[in-house]
């Protein structure tokens, strides 16, 4: 089992709209997020939110680890995680407005 610490995937989505972020997929069998960064690069606040699909399930309201979260003109709000994922889950952000980037720092497994 190799364990490979990494940028696990980056996004700046359209505004209101959910997107995949991250889904772990073959030849990696499981992952676990660590941190993840959202960047306003605008000098409008806004919000924003995240999710965390088991199996890529279709989304309901117990996945959201934010949901509608503040953010500040020209801020960056960065969240410390251990969050264990397994094949085919899939963490999904949205953004308000369309100024918001999105990093995702983790462990990938093989």
């Amino acid at each position: 089992m190799a364990e490979q610490p990494k940028v696990l995937d980056q996004r700046a989505p359209a505004a209101a709209t959910l997107e995949t972020l991250y889904t772990v997929t073959a030849p990696v069998t499981g992952a676990v997020i660590s941190t993840i960064v959202v960047c306003n690069r605008s000098a409008t606040p806004t919000s924003f939110r995240v999710a965390v699909s088991p199996a890529g399930a279709a989304i309901s309201d117990e996945m959201y680890q934010f949901f509608d979260r503040p953010i500040g003109a020209f801020d960056t709000f960065a969240a410390t995680f251990g969050i264990g994922l397994e094949v085919t889950d899939v963490v999904r952000v949205y953004a308000t407005l369309a100024t918001l980037s999105f990093s995702l720092h983790g462990l990938e497994i093989t």
